[in-house]
């Protein structure tokens, strides 16, 4: 148990580090792949379980959940400072100095929780982008910082990568989103093709929901195509880290389409076999146009 300055605890789940190990399996896309070096795989579960622990506080807490986040950035603080007193905090001190990572892309992270407090609808595609530039764009750019490979075109690459994961993650979590009150299908789409918010509550995908998840696919494949082209500008080791996102990213979106778009009826998970094939498919892509 771990309690806040203001003496609001948070659930002993948000502690064990064996459950960020579990999480990060469940995933999409691998965190860090075993074919990575040790020290480059310790970096990124240290980033990511830092990810997990924001999203956790936003989504899960029980209680005053902004406070939590405050307290999450205060922690940030602390870990750079070297005195942060949660385990996920801690193990990032030595990755944020060691690498001497900016603060931003974390608070980044953290703000898109809070938005999740305050804004539970988004009116146009745009607006869902800005959104995610907040809660999936800054983990692309962390990853870039740990393999030190970052420029302006990487970074505008990787940005359209996680987009399209996040909108990935959104497609899966329709009905899921609904009933915590949430909706990040963007109203005007929801408009266009007649899709009211009543039915992402049910069972099944209606006519509707089906033609606009077929859309959302196509847009999250378009900005998932990302990630040959900012693979091919990377040595291998990043270059594998790179095609795992974006294969895990294009296979669920498979599963999704297996589903006949149905994404209330099936759970549209990314089959192993189905991630390996997208994975050595794009990096085979992105060899070829990059060189070894």
């Amino acid at each position: 148990m771990v309690s806040t300055e203001s003496g609001r605890s948070i659930g002993g789940d948000f502690d064990a580090p064996a459950l960020l190990a579990t999480k990060a399996r469940n995933e999409n896309f691998p965190v860090a792949s075993h074919l990575l070096p040790r020290e480059v795989r310790a970096n990124l579960m240290a980033i990511y379980g830092f990810a997990r622990l924001a999203d956790d506080l936003g989504d899960e807490a029980e209680g005053d959940r902004l406070a939590f986040l405050d307290w999450l950035e205060a922690e940030l603080d602390r870990a750079a400072a070297g005195n942060a007193t949660h385990p996920a905090l801690r193990q990032l001190t030595p990755v944020i100095r060691g690498l001497d990572l900016s603060l931003d892309p974390f608070r980044c992270l953290i703000e898109a929780n809070r938005m999740d407090q305050r804004i539970t609808r988004y009116q146009s595609f745009g607006d869902l982008v800005g959104y995610c530039m907040l809660s999936a764009a800054p983990v692309g750019r962390l990853v870039l910082a740990v393999f030190g490979v970052s420029t302006a075109e990487r970074i505008a690459l990787s940005d359209e990568v996680c987009i399209g994961l996040q909108v990935v993650e959104h497609l899966q979590d329709i009905g899921e989103d609904a009933r915590r009150g949430r909706v990040y299908l963007p109203a005007e789409d929801m408009e266009r093709f007649g899709c009211t918010e009543s039915e992402l509550l049910g069972t099944d995908s209606s006519p509707a929901l089906r033609r606009l998840v077929a859309m959302e696919v196509s847009r999250a494949r378009d900005l998932l195509a990302s990630g040959v082209p900012l693979a091919a500008s990377l040595r291998f080791r990043p270059r594998v880290a790179v095609v795992g996102f974006a294969a895990g990213g294009m296979a669920a979106l498979d599963s999704i389409e297996r589903s006949g778009d149905d994404v209330l009826r099936c759970q549209c998970r990314p089959r192993k076999l189905g991630l390996a094939k997208r994975a050595v498919s794009a990096l085979v892509t992105a060899s070829t146009r990059g060189g070894s």
